[in-house]
């Protein structure tokens, strides 16, 4: 194994599979991983695109592109109402679950380097 190889295991060893899996299919941009923290905040909110890029600080061009993938992926419930894209948290509760540990997992800084880690390089 290379140094490189070397690290790259070490950024999951410890990792729980399901938060991994999390990281690398759903939360797999810096984007994305703000609209969960925000829906897992406010989990009660149903609101569009644009409000939602205002209270998350991102130009809606960037974040409903993101919202919509979430919502593909089963982590965001989309629905129109009258005439308007609305997205809320999944009612689905192991997915309300797996979003609740994922965030109460970035609390722990080592974690958060190796979700870090594994965003950039799903960047590539």
């Amino acid at each position: 194994m290379t140094g490189k190889e070397d690290f790259a295991a070490s950024l999951m060893d410890d990792m729980d599979p399901r938060l991994l899996e999390l990281i690398q299919t759903r939360v797999n941009s810096f984007i994305k991983w703000d609209l969960v923290r925000f829906f897992h905040d406010n989990p009660h909110t149903t609101d569009t695109a644009d409000s939602i890029a205002r209270y998350t600080g991102r130009d809606v061009r960037t974040v409903e592109p993101e919202l919509v993938q979430l919502a593909q992926d089963g982590v965001l419930d989309m629905e129109d109402l009258s005439g308007m894209r609305v997205y809320t948290l999944t009612q689905e509760q192991a997915v309300r679950e797996l979003v609740a540990n994922f965030i109460q997992a970035c609390d722990d800084r080592q974690f958060r380097v190796k979700a870090i880690y594994h965003v950039i390089r799903s960047l590539r």
